[in-house]
């Protein structure tokens, strides 16, 4: 009887002890950001692509080698107290801003913790990789949609044979010569940073530098290096064709991904002292909405028919080529372009395990266009990256459906800047978006 007495009493002691501590007041959003800036540094060195820019203080790194295996466990653990720390926050009492900064950080702690869960070796099919890292659920396509754009895309191209071997034809008209590269893209850079500092204050010593590199998964990278600076590498593995130039010049810079990560330092880190801004996971929802408004941001600096005027009057001249096609390859560019869902299908089935290397590769010739060594080139990126390929076409409609909603079209070209440029400035997520 005593014993049971005992029992009893403690269990009612535990439960008193249990209450108090659920009622403890969560650890402050500095103290969490803190702490999960810490972890990704740390996972950051089993895995280089994990931590893509850091700019916070330097006392935050690991200050030793890591460890000879991965510590899931530990780096887990610090997540869930994190998250949990999170879901408890008082909402209420925050402003908007800070809500959306809630919000922001338990998607990233998500797909933080998703991302060890991959390293240990779970496996995951592409859709729900996609909804855990970047917080968007991939559209499906049947063959059927892109069969048609090729009938589309068919009619339009000059010459005999296949569609991709009449493109190769057509579209090596339009290829920059190597000793013109740089000469073309400095002409592009100039012209996207003109543009887009005549709508955004930025910092006065922001800039980049650009270096031509070879034996890459990618066509270019931005760097952030903080402080406003950036380094962003292009990739000469392959032909680099007129239109290449603004695109890269706008997505990696002006106001692409230079303007994105600047922006965020300047508000999120600098005025607001979100520390967790100051690292940028790859593998994660911030990641949709850097490249689908890197991706977008090339149509605010440069609507169709500007670009076309620029192109002819200042980039093709610079290259040696010729404008008097421009105005049909843009056309069909704009065909081949709707295309690019094509490529997330060819990645969805090689990742599922239901296409091999060899029939993804022959997907993207057909339905993107590749060469085959590109094609391979792109299944080599596919195999590093996985689902991240959705943040590129996937972001660009989510940022421009967000856009235009509030009132950011083609005849509002000013307020497009202005939304567009909130947009960069503020914490946001796929879902945020929708």
């Amino acid at each position: 009887m005593k014993k049971a007495l005992f029992v009893i009493l403690a269990a009612a002691l535990w439960s008193c002890s249990a209450s108090k501590e659920t009622k403890q007041p969560p650890l402050a959003m500095d103290e969490l950001a803190e702490r999960y800036v810490k972890t990704l540094l740390q996972l950051g060195q089993y895995d280089a692509d994990v931590v893509d820019a850091y700019y916070g203080p330097a006392e935050w790194k690991p200050s030793g080698p890591p460890s000879d295996t991965l510590p899931a466990a530990a780096m887990l653990a610090e997540l869930r107290l994190i998250q949990r720390n999170l879901q408890t926050q008082p909402a209420t009492a925050l402003s908007d801003m800070e809500q959306r900064r809630l919000v922001m950080f338990q998607k990233q702690v998500r797909a933080a913790m998703t991302k060890i869960e991959m390293m240990q070796g779970k496996k995951l099919d592409f859709d729900t990789e996609a909804e855990l890292l970047y917080d968007a659920t991939p559209p499906h396509y049947p063959l059927a949609h892109f069969d048609s754009l090729l009938t589309a895309i068919d009619r339009q191209l000059p010459g005999k044979g296949s569609i991709s071997e009449r493109w190769a034809a057509y579209q090596a008209h339009f290829e920059i010569p190597k000793e013109k590269l740089d000469a073309v893209f400095q002409a592009a850079i100039t012209e996207a940073r003109n543009r887009t500092k005549a709508h955004y204050k930025l910092p006065a010593n922001e800039n980049f530098r650009v270096e031509y590199v070879t034996d890459k998964a990618w066509s270019g990278y931005n760097y952030f290096k903080g402080n406003g600076y950036s380094l962003i590498q292009i990739n000469t593995d392959f032909p680099i064709y007129i239109e290449r130039a603004i695109d890269l010049a706008c997505h990696e810079g002006y106001p692409g991904h230079h303007v994105f990560n600047t922006l965020l330092e300047q508000h999120m880190v600098n005025e607001q002292g979100w520390k967790e801004y100051a690292i940028y996971p790859l593998f994660s929802p911030q990641s949709l909405i850097a490249e689908g408004s890197a991706n977008y941001g090339i149509e605010v600096a440069f609507p169709a028919q500007e670009r076309l005027v620029f192109e002819k009057r200042v980039l093709f001249p610079l290259a040696g080529l010729d404008p008097a096609e421009a105005a049909r390859y843009y056309s069909i560019l704009g065909l081949i372009g709707k295309l690019n869902f094509a490529g997330n299908e060819a990645a969805r089935q090689y990742l599922n395990g239901t296409m091999s290397r060899e029939e993804a590769a022959a997907f993207f010739v057909k339905y993107n266009f590749y060469p085959i060594d590109k094609a391979l080139q792109r299944t080599r990126f596919v195999d590093k990256y996985r689902s991240y390929v959705i943040n590129y076409n996937l972001g660009q409609e989510l940022v421009r459906r967000y856009v235009e909603a509030h009132g950011g079209t083609d005849e509002n070209p000013e307020k497009r800047w202005q939304v567009f440029g909130e947009l960069l400035s503020q914490p946001n997520t796929a879902t945020m978006l929708q």
